[in-house]
């Protein structure tokens, strides 16, 4: 296989960390654009990834600069991800993206196909594999009647007074907190508060966690059809309460406001305070811990599968878990591409993937070889 060029839109928490994985292979020349000149001077720095510094909020600048390359994946913040995936799509380019932006991807399948090109979406953690999961499980079975799946990033060490350190872009998580959340009850998509229904629940090595509704089912909703399916994020007891609070006071807002003669966004204000204590300081140890469970019916018989994932921070190649667990997704997706093993054309969402066994078997395969470890287990029942 020929040299291919590789350029990793955006190189923070998870964009640095799926660089030096491309660079690993003698068959990638890795490239990374970012506008902060500190981050991309630590990639500099490995000698084997060309930085650009560039802001990356302008879609036709972006269109430009991917049209030198062979591939791309789009790791810039949710409120950038949508328009910038459609420039990297404008070039014709083949895209792997976590930019997990709000909008529906599918806006965007005729301008893929009509480009030659193949996009796949949400391809990090969650969305990411769980939907790969969700989808090969959905395969498996005869009927799915209940979809449910719990994630969350967390710090080893707990601190006063937040007990969470962000993983992935701050800004991204705040939008979980305030993002109405659309369940499936019943099969009718029901639309629920953030952070509401809490409940509590033990996990091995970790202990009692808090859930609460976040709008995680994504396109999930459209794709598998079964008539239950939930999506909750996993914190330490009592984070629920304080984003609450935060959020009913009006500290999460978007709206300008005029204080003594200055304009200010209430977000904006939140964010400068919040973001440094929410940040993953180097060497600082993180947990990825997520549950996802699918029940049906297969061969007249009620039976689950759940998958497990209970991973942490490596203290040999120093990253983190949340980026080892999102952006390892991406980039052996970025190679299942590369081989051919998937070429279908337009937007794929990551169940998609999930009813090719091949394409799962690539997945997981890829992951436990970097050290990311999926545990399934089969239950049927004999009611």
């Amino acid at each position: 296989m020929s040299t291919q060029k590789i350029i990793i839109l955006g190189g923070g928490l998870i964009g640095g960390p799926m660089a030096l994985d491309l660079a690993k292979e003698s068959g990638f020349q890795v490239t990374v654009a970012d506008n902060k000149k500190e981050v991309l001077q630590k990639l500099a720095d490995r000698n084997v990834i060309k930085p650009v510094q560039m802001d990356l909020s302008f879609p036709e600048e972006v269109t430009r600069l991917v049209s030198t390359y062979d591939m791309v994946i789009n790791a810039v913040p949710g409120f950038m991800g949508f328009k910038t995936l459609k420039a990297v799509i404008e070039a014709g380019k083949n895209v792997v993206d976590i930019a997990f932006f709000i909008e529906d991807p599918f806006e965007l399948d005729t301008l893929a196909k009509k480009k030659n090109v193949t996009a796949i979406m949400d391809c990090g953690v969650a969305p990411g594999m769980c939907n790969v999961l969700i989808g090969y499980a959905d395969h498996l079975l005869d009927e799915t009647r209940e979809v449910a799946y719990y994630v969350g990033g967390l710090p080893q060490v707990r601190e006063w007074p937040y007990e969470y350190k962000a993983g992935f872009s701050p800004i991204d998580v705040i939008e979980e907190y305030t993002r109405p959340a659309r369940l499936v009850v019943n099969g009718k998509v029901v639309v629920k508060p953030a952070l509401s229904d809490p409940e509590l629940m033990n996990f091995a090595g970790i202990g009692t966690l808090e859930a609460f509704n976040t709008d995680g089912l994504r396109s999930l909703i459209h794709t598998i059809k079964a008539p239950n399916m939930k999506e909750k994020t996993l914190r330490y007891p009592g984070h629920i309460e304080k984003m609450r609070i935060l959020r009913e006071t009006g500290f999460f807002n978007q709206e300008i406001l005029d204080i003594n003669g200055k304009l200010i966004r209430p977000i904006d204000l939140t964010a400068r305070l919040l973001f440094p204590k929410w940040k993953l300081k180097e060497g600082e140890v993180d947990i990825t811990i997520m549950k996802v469970v699918i029940e049906g019916k297969k061969e007249g018989k009620r039976t689950r599968y759940t998958y497990d994932l209970f991973d942490t921070y490596d203290p040999v190649t120093r990253i983190h878990s949340m980026a080892r667990t999102t952006g390892y997704t991406a980039t052996v997706a970025l190679r299942m591409i590369a081989q051919g093993i998937y070429s279908h054309k337009g937007i794929t969402v990551p169940e998609f993937l999930g009813k090719n066994p091949e394409c799962v078997q690539y997945l997981l395969t890829g992951l436990k070889e970097r050290g990311v470890n999926y545990r399934e287990s089969i239950k049927r029942f004999d009611d």
